[in-house]
């Protein structure tokens, strides 16, 4: 692109663009001639995918802007309506983060200008109430703006379909084509009403489906530490332990109410170094039995566990490890049906259904695949998300999985046991599965693109010591999984492992995934067991990174 046709671009942006803010903000940009910058605004558009869109907030196509939005509600409609969906219901949420409700507005006014019914929920909520209300309320669709767990100058725009699962191919291919098709925004009808702002009536029905994952009669007793992490999680969930009967949170007060800015969280993800110190600084002063936290949207789910081997008496549990403690609850309690994960997630669940008797099957990462097992019962993933009520809601909900985790340590604090015991169980039946991430955030994505490259050309024959048995490239699918970027080995030796690399679809990240399974005799060989799965899991990571060029 010249520069002649990059200000042209521009202008032609500005001239269009129905927000003040980024106005102002690309005018501004233009008058100084920031041509770097506006480059890398005008350079492309926004990608939309099986994620949506998700990006930071600013003018251009580049960015998450009105302007980018309402094209997408307006390929969406497109879309809707050439599947013979005119006049169906479109139910829109929103969480809390900057521009999160304009976007939602914006996008009830373009369905509502093609001919589709529209409805907004009443405030910002958590995602899973929106996944609820889609097929609570026989929707053709649904949008969620949300980032999620992003940085605070990101925003998103997730799709949901009328079965209540996020989209899949050939879906977002072909939105994504007519919001290509979109020539200008004056082509797209925005009428300043017509569409309906529910009331609590859906959050009501959500929450009285939450009962649903508890089982009548059983103990209620665990005393929690909850944080929202500046999100929309803690009316909802301090709504559903109340119903449950359980001992109200005590809450990190810090970060307990919205805030766009998180103040207090360099990233507003438990996962990332210092999310949780908050947390555990407030489990030091009134000693629960275990620490909860949602991410900002409350579709996930973090656990804490008392440790006192860990600096500050508090560990957190590995997305894995929940997962395994949610499946080995449900079959306690009965469940059938088909228990699904991820690739990247730990084979340990595979043992627990083997073991139980019940269904299993791998799926692509992502929850959008998980939700559409056929009879799926439970479905987790190891980045903290757990789908408990599929019939309830078909993604991850960090609401009801927060139920289930409680009434879990509940019956095992009547017992006098922990969850660390539980996981201590787990380890001596089916062998210790020892899981680690090696994730690299960069700035330039071709760092990604060359890791990629590197090991598809010169895949490692070993790593730590153990033989690479299988090396496969998931781009050419597989028996059981369509097509992905990703590259999965298998390793043998003294121990069996697992590593997956593949491109992270919502961050600029490249993740590995990397599992170890230690033979574990009995409880006195675990302390053994663990040491040794943290040296093969370092080891690993040290070789794969030399492997991958990073």
């Amino acid at each position: 692109m010249t520069q002649d046709d990059l200000l042209a671009r521009a202008q032609a942006w500005l001239a269009e663009d129905p927000d003040q803010e980024t106005r102002e903000e690309l005018a501004a940009l233009l008058a100084r001639n920031a041509t770097d910058e506006l480059a890398d605004r005008f350079g492309g558009t926004l990608q939309f995918g099986t994620a949506g869109l998700r990006g930071e907030l600013g003018a251009g196509p580049m960015r998450m802007n009105r302007s980018v939005v309402i094209r997408a509600a307006a390929g969406l409609a497109a879309y809707l309506n050439a599947k013979g969906e005119r006049g169906g219901l479109v139910v829109i949420g929103y969480d809390a983060r900057y521009k999160s409700a304009d976007f939602a507005r914006d996008t009830a006014a373009v369905m509502t200008g093609a001919g589709l019914r529209a409805a907004v929920l009443p405030r910002p909520l958590p995602t899973p109430v929106l996944a609820y209300a889609i097929r609570h309320l026989g929707a053709v669709a649904g949008v969620e703006v949300t980032a999620s767990h992003n940085p605070p100058r990101d925003n998103g725009y997730k799709v949901y379909l009328g079965d209540g699962s996020q989209i899949v191919p050939p879906a977002d291919a072909e939105i994504a084509a007519e919001i290509a098709a979109v020539r200008s925004l004056a082509d797209v009808p925005r009428p300043e009403s017509g569409w309906e702002t529910l009331g609590d009536e859906v959050l009501d029905a959500y929450l009285e489906r939450t009962d649903a994952v508890l089982t009548a009669g059983s103990p209620r007793t665990a005393r929690t530490v909850y944080t929202a992490m500046h999100g929309v999680g803690k009316d909802v969930l301090t709504a559903a332990f109340a119903r449950a009967g359980f001992p109200p949170p005590a809450l990190v007060a810090a970060q307990a109410d919205p805030d766009p800015a998180f103040p207090t969280v360099a990233f507003p993800n438990p996962e990332e170094p210092g999310a949780m110190d908050l947390a555990f600084e407030a489990a030091r002063a009134v000693d629960p039995d275990i620490v909860i936290a949602n991410d900002p949207d409350a579709d996930r789910c973090a656990v804490a566990v008392p440790d006192a081997s860990v600096e500050g008496g508090w560990r957190m549990l590995r997305g894995d490890e929940v997962g395994a403690l949610l499946a080995a609850h449900l079959v306690h309690k009965g469940a059938t049906g088909v228990f699904a994960e991820s690739i990247v997630s730990s084979s340990l669940l595979g043992r627990i259904a083997q073991a139980a008797g019940v269904g299993y099957e791998e799926t692509l990462t992502g929850f959008k695949w998980i939700a559409r097992v056929e009879g799926l019962r439970y479905g987790y993933e190891e980045a903290l998300g757990y789908c408990v009520d599929p019939e309830g809601v078909r993604d991850k909900d960090g609401i009801t999985a927060a139920l289930l985790v409680t009434e879990l340590a509940s019956v095992l604090k009547e017992q006098g046991r922990t969850l660390t015991d539980l996981l201590d169980d787990l380890a001596v039946a089916h062998g210790l599965h020892a899981t680690d991430q090696l994730s690299v955030r960069v700035e330039d994505l071709g760092v990604i693109a060359n890791a990629m490259a590197a090991l598809r050309e010169r895949p490692p024959v070993s790593l730590a010591g153990l033989t690479v048995v299988s090396a496969e490239d998931l781009t050419k699918g597989t028996e059981s999984l369509p097509p992905t970027d990703g590259l999965r080995y298998h390793l043998e030796g003294d121990y069996k492992a697992r590593v997956i690399v593949r491109p992270s679809g919502t961050e600029p990240k490249l993740k590995c995934y990397l599992e170890v399974v230690v033979p574990v005799g009995d409880g006195s060989e675990l302390a053994t067991a663990r040491a040794t799965g943290d040296r093969v899991l370092a080891a690993i990571k040290r070789d794969l990174s030399a492997a991958a060029g990073l």
